[in-house]
Parts: C-alpha cells; structure tokens; sequence
C-alpha cells in the first residue's frame, strides 16, 4: 500500500509533526505557568518551594522562553531542509537545532522529549550514507543522554512535571499524566508514520532512479544498434555512388576517347594509303589528325577534372588544403597542426589532388578509426622527392589491414610512380611519396 504519490506529502507530515509538538510545548508550558500562577494565588508557594530542590523560572518565563525556542527551533529545521548550501552551513544550523531542542526541553522543565524526534527526523531525512553515519549517530546519543531525565538532572536543575501536579487533586492527577503519556504516544506514532514515508519515498526514488537507468540502457542500446545499421547504409551508398560514377566516367571516357580514337586511325590509314600516291595530301591531314587528337585528349582531362574537389578548381592547391584542413578540424574538434609546410611550385593538377588526396584520407583515418585527438602534417621536398608525413596519437594498430581508403591512396601515389608506408606502433603514421617532375605537364 503507498501512502503518499507525490513529494509534497511528505513534507505535509513533517509539518504535521512540527505542529503536533509545538501545541504539546505551548500547552505544557502554558499548564506550568498557569499552576504557578494558582500556587502563588493560593498562598501555598512557601509548602511548594520547600518540596521543590531549586527555585523555577517565573511563569511569564516558562511560556515566553517555551514559545520562543520552539519558533526558533522551527526557523532553523525549515532552513536546514534546503534553503541552506554547503556541507559546513549545513553542519552548523543542525549543531543550532540541537541547542534550541535542548532549551525548548529546559523551558518545559524537561517534561517532554518529544522535540528530539523533530531533530532526529531531520537528520534521517538529510542522511546521506556513509559521510555522515559518524554525525548521525553522534548526535543521536547525545540528544538521549540530554533528554532522559535522570542523566539531564546531574547538569540541570529543574522542576519536575509531578511538582506541578502535586497540586491537584488525585483524580484530577490521574487525568493529568494520562494526558501527558497521551502526548508521548501521539508524538510516536506521527514520527513512526513520517519515517514509513520517508523510507518508501526513498524506496521509490531507487525505483525510479533504476527505472530511468534501465530505460537509458535500452535507449544506448537501440542507438548503437542505429548507428551501425546507419554506418552499413553508408557504407553501401558510397560503393553505389562509386560505382555510378566508374560507370558513367567509363562510358563518357569510351565515348570520347574511343571517337577520337577511331577518327585518328581513320585519319592515318588514309595518311598510310596516300603518302606515295599524294604526298600534300596527307601532309593536309597530319595537321587534322593532330587535331582530333588535341580535341580528344581536352574531352578525357575534361571528364576526369570532374572528380577533382571543387577547392581544386576554384583555389590553390595550398589554399585548398589549408581549407579542408581547417574544415575538418573545425567539425571534428581534432587538432591538426601543420609543423613543415613546404609547397613545391608548378605541380602538375594530378601531382596536386593525389597531395590533397592523402592528407585528407590520413586525417579522416585518425578520427574514424584511431579516435585521434590531434595530428601532425610534414609537407616538403628531398632530393626531388615530395614526402607527406602524417602522425597522430590515436589508438594505432599492431596489425595494419588496408582497407578501402588505404588501397585507393596506394593506387593515386603508384600512378605516381610513388611510394606508401603506414606502421601504427605508436599511434598511426603515414609516409607517402612522390617524385616531382619540373615542367613535365601535359600539353
């Protein structure tokens, strides 16, 4: 059976509480004070001080003092209950709330001890494991030795609550500590039924707090799940689209170059027919069939220059890189530092994109599959060889597999008559090469 559903009960009961004790303190005190006031009304305070061991308060001091260390005692709960930060402040208001328990009880002549549960209930509902069972169960004993009666008697001097009663008639007594055990009794069981709720409030926050890590299992779960169905898809979208393009760039390079081709055979088996016989003749179609060659070697770079990065065409090759670097680095949260950058001048446009090529595929590689947080770029010319260095410090690998990427950079660079070498030891490197070729562009 749940008591309560929403936080708000409970906090209702801890304010039932607190009102509970504050009219069992406001009718002690008032009932002392009042059967002072009867005893010096009566002429018998003389008899009643001589039974008494020590000298009470006046009555207007009983009730006043009761009233006022009670407020406080309420002040100092509302604040140690979240409206006060810090492991310190928070130590001291509850040090605060012992003391103002104690003067309550001494304000009533220790007649009732039902306060401590107010403190008690606070320090149980603020508990917080093992950081503070030393406090928890220090402050409970104390609180004991203080309020049970015969243990308080050897440090305060006060007046028992059968010195008050003593002045009333017997029957009139009995009625009196039935009343005062009846307090007691109440007092105990509105504590029981706060800490029932404080326990199965607790017991459902665990629940709860599970309930939500299950859930969130199960949500990282699905989203794995997600995320690598989405990287298969991927994945096959991007051979599909290589594919689609290989094939389109086969038909268009087949059509192109196989016209000019076969318009240039055709041209030079008319040449080889009518050199002897025509001799100006097929000096007339030299100059045509070197035409349709020059028209269709236009059309092929025309149809490769397709596949070059529009940073290519639009911007330097050092430009280019310096974008895409900065571009990738900016999305990714990788650094990337450039230590040597020495770009080589008059490369040739394929020189170029194999170079952009591989620094790209590198820096990919280190954050896809090396979970890299920075990589560093060497970028210069030896001995008429450009070298590509590229190092990171992700995960490495013992075991390197080249895969798609890796193969498709060894095959840019051997087309180069260049070289490739990859060891993931220590993090992952990348040594590419390239022989430079001065003035070596095609016409």
């Amino acid at each position: 059976m749940r008591f309560f559903e929403h936080p708000q009960d409970l906090s209702g009961i801890h304010y039932l509480l607190y009102a509970y004790n504050g009219l069992v303190v406001l009718l002690l005190a008032g009932f002392m004070s009042l059967t002072q006031w009867k005893i010096n009304r009566s002429m018998t305070a003389r008899s009643f001080l001589d039974s008494l061991s020590t000298v009470p308060w006046p009555a207007i001091y009983i009730f006043c003092s009761a009233v006022l260390a009670f407020g406080g005692l309420f002040l100092l709960s509302w604040l140690y209950r979240g409206h006060v930060h810090g492991r310190f402040w928070r130590y001291m208001i509850i040090l605060l709330e012992i003391l103002a328990c104690i003067f309550v009880m001494r304000s009533i002549n220790m007649a009732y001890d039902g306060v401590v549960l107010l403190v008690v209930a606070d320090l149980v509902c603020a508990y917080q494991g093992r950081q503070q069972r030393i406090i928890l169960l220090a402050a409970m004993l104390g609180l004991y030795m203080i309020t049970n009666y015969n243990l308080a008697a050897l440090q305060m001097k006060v007046v028992p609550l059968s010195a008050y009663m003593a002045y009333y008639a017997a029957d009139v007594q009995g009625w009196l500590w039935a009343v005062s055990n009846l307090f007691t009794s109440l007092n105990l069981i509105i504590f029981v039924l706060y800490m029932t709720m404080l326990v199965q409030s607790q017991h459902q926050e665990k629940e709860r707090i599970q309930s939500l890590n299950n859930q969130l299992g199960q949500a990282n779960m699905r989203l794995n799940e997600a995320n690598g169905k989405l990287r298969a898809y991927a994945i096959e979208v991007e051979h599909m689209a290589e594919t689609r393009e290989r094939n389109r760039l086969a038909r268009e390079i087949h059509d192109t170059l196989g016209h000019a081709l076969t318009s240039i055979m055709a041209g030079i088996d008319a040449c080889m027919a009518t050199i002897d016989a025509a001799p100006e003749f097929t000096k007339q179609q030299l100059p045509k069939i070197r035409e349709a060659a020059k028209h269709g070697i236009t059309d092929v770079r025309r149809s490769v220059r397709k596949l070059r990065p529009d940073d290519l065409e639009q911007l330097s090759p050092q430009q280019a890189m310096g974008q895409m670097v900065e571009s990738f680095a900016a999305a990714s949260g990788m650094e990337i530092v450039f230590r040597q950058m020495e770009w080589p001048q008059n490369l040739r446009e394929d020189e170029a994109e194999v170079i952009y090529r591989v620094v790209q595929e590198g820096i990919t590689n280190a954050n896809r599959h090396g979970h890299a947080s920075q990589v560093t770029i060497d970028l210069y010319e030896k001995e008429g060889q450009l070298h590509i260095i590229l190092k990171d410090n992700g995960i490495g690998c013992q075991a390197i597999t080249a895969g798609f990427g890796l193969r498709h950079m060894k095959e840019r660079l051997v087309l180069l008559k260049g070289s490739l070498k990859c060891t993931g030891s220590d993090g992952f490197l990348i040594e590419a090469s390239i022989p430079l070729n001065r003035g070596g562009a095609l016409s």
